[in-house]
């Protein structure tokens, strides 16, 4: 193994928050920094000349080699865990961006009572109905604390949309149960494709209020306050393939233009980090990696910001033996636990008799409504805590992911009349997709694999995770609401969602996945404190969605570039002048 010359800085990960991080670093203080991201180099160019449906969407070219590495995978601890072969629930992607790159730039802000939903959810209903194998917590930080960083981070990646509550006041036309805001939206809201429209004249004659969903993807030529400028979107519909004209806020096209004029920060592309080395569960003294060839090497450091995916950021402490794993049995340790993932289901497909237009769109150009969500209804009769969003997406409909959805009236799947009738309905039927929370329960959580390993011969990471009765009770709930709205519609047909069963590895619900470091006021309940600094090692701090105690409704990415954002602060400010714990 070669020892490389010391930096002050090593970020592990080359996404949003590596990035993030790297900028705020090298455009605020003289410490060199070298950010290693395990896939390759990304040239925003790229994605204007070779952007195609079967390559990036269908066999998934910027996403992670689950042949390379993966996770493996079963519902409870008496179950067998199984590697995934291949891609499903989840799409975690690789090279410089990251899955900042394929995201659908939906930026909405977590609501305000999800910070401490253990504290909100007793005072209103009391211990007792809480999940019995539950383990909520609250973040140790609250809304009003983030909400400047939120600001910061909305203007920097140009998000679109309309407020609903500026400094307590409600406003109409926008989400009127969302958290206060301190300003408008940096930029007006998308516009909104047709099958959205219909959405939103259903919704408001049922009296609900819809509003347009955040979106960070640009509605006029937008430059943010580092002086990146990008042009307005075209609606092309191939957001999760990488922006071609950069509408689309990614790391490439918000943070590389700066990063790239810094010589103290440095990118290594193809360093796959196996280990961080450190004294004892003291302090880090660096991170050993493998390049591309082969060869090993050890980059010293003075500080190390994990800032890669939830998966990853866990299995990389438990492969450094850092902190203590979890334990289900005994409910004693940290690393590992609260793992969650995104609740999102097609709760029902509407079959109109009129064309739609759903081939133009961007990733988050949608009408939502908020009125069942977080706790804005009383759950006390209900058998379930918590909700979600209904949501008409127009993200682009693209022939072949798209092709084939047919109603209910049409036996046949395969044949003639099959044929026929999908052709027909291609451009006729839509989702209306709900969104909900997933509380975080004792028994879903992360661990080493005793048996399968990656290429390099170290353990996988082992998920143990399933729905409980709260999320099934919950969909239950949602998907009568998601029929009546189909047929406000006017739809001829509508197929609802069967139900939610046993968590389906298979069946894409979002790249949002959670837990397994995550913060808190407290070392006995979290790995890293509110400024993600771990509370154990000072000079080690994780990024990312990994640090959430359990997932919100709302998508993680404005929020976790807020929190980065926080953490940027605290170590420019503080941490660097006199190293040492923030808390």
């Amino acid at each position: 193994m070669k020892t490389l010359p010391a930096v002050d800085v090593v970020i592990v990960g080359g996404g949003w928050t590596g990035l993030l991080m790297a900028k705020e670093l090298g455009t605020r203080t003289k410490v060199s920094v070298v950010v290693l991201e395990r896939g390759g180099p990304r040239d925003n160019a790229y994605y204007a000349t070779t952007m195609d449906e079967l390559d990036y969407l269908v066999r998934n070219r910027m996403m992670q080699d689950c042949s390379q590495e993966t996770v493996t995978f079963r519902h409870s601890v008496k179950d067998h865990a199984l590697p995934l072969r291949q891609l499903g629930s989840f799409l975690p992607g690789t090279g410089v961006g990251g899955a900042g790159e394929h995201w659908g730039a939906g930026s909405p802000r977590h609501s305000p009572d999800c910070f401490d939903l253990y504290s909100k959810t007793v005072e209103r209903y009391g211990a007792k109905k809480l999940p019995e194998d539950h383990c909520i917590q609250d973040w140790g930080i609250t809304y009003d604390e983030l909400e400047p960083y939120y600001t910061r981070a909305e203007k920097m990646i140009g998000v679109a949309g309309k407020a609903g509550n500026i400094k307590g006041k409600r406003v109409e036309g926008g989400n009127i149960f969302e958290g206060w805001r301190s300003e408008e939206y940096p930029l007006p809201p998308t516009k909104t494709p047709y099958y959205a429209s219909v959405f939103k004249e259903a919704a408001n004659s049922l009296g609900y209020h819809p509003f347009p969903y955040p979106s960070a993807t640009l509605t006029e030529v937008y430059k943010n306050p580092d002086g990146v400028t990008r042009s307005a979107c075209t609606y092309c519909g191939y957001c999760h393939a990488g922006c071609m004209i950069g509408a689309k806020a990614q790391p490439t096209n918000v943070l590389l233009p700066i990063i790239e004029k810094h010589k103290a920060v440095s990118i290594r592309t193809g360093a796959r980090v196996q280990k961080i080395v450190h004294e004892s569960n003291k302090r880090v003294r660096g991170v050993n990696y493998v390049d591309a060839s082969g060869q090993e090497f050890f980059q010293p450091a003075e500080l190390v910001f994990l800032g890669s995916w939830t998966f990853s950021n866990t299995r990389l402490l438990f492969l450094s033996s850092i902190g203590q794993p979890y334990d289900p049995a005994t409910g004693k340790g940290t690393l590992g636990r609260n793992l969650t993932h995104e609740l999102t289901l097609p709760a029902a497909r509407v079959f109109l008799d009129k064309p739609l237009n759903r081939f133009m769109g961007t990733g988050s150009a949608a009408m939502s409504l908020d009125d069942f969500g977080a706790d804005h209804i009383d759950h006390t009769n209900l058998p379930f805590l918590r909700g979600g969003l209904l949501r008409a997406n127009c993200q682009g409909y693209q022939p072949i992911l798209n092709f084939g959805f047919v109603p209910p009236s049409v036996k046949s799947r395969w044949g003639a009349e099959w044929k026929k009738a999908a052709v027909h309905y291609y451009d006729q039927n839509g989702p209306i997709v709900f969104i909900g929370e997933h509380l975080a329960y004792k028994g879903n959580y992360m661990d080493l694999d005793p048996i399968y390993k990656d290429d390099h011969g170290n353990p996988l990471l082992r998920l143990t995770l399933d729905w409980r009765e709260n999320e099934r009770k919950m969909a239950e709930y949602m998907i009568p609401k998601a029929v009546e709205l189909g047929r406000a519609m006017g739809a001829k047909e509508i197929t609802p969602f069967p139900g939610l069963k046993q968590y389906d590895a298979t069946r894409y619900q979002g790249t949002q996945v959670h837990g397994g470091t995550i913060l808190g006021a407290s070392p006995d309940t979290s790995v890293v404190n509110t400024y993600l600094q771990h509370w154990q090692v000072s000079n080690l701090f994780v990024l990312g969605g990994s640090v959430f105690p359990q997932k919100p409704v709302a998508g993680p990415t404005l929020t976790i570039l807020a929190q980065t954002l926080r953490t940027a602060d605290a170590v420019v400010d503080h941490y660097l002048k006199k190293p040492g714990s923030l808390v």
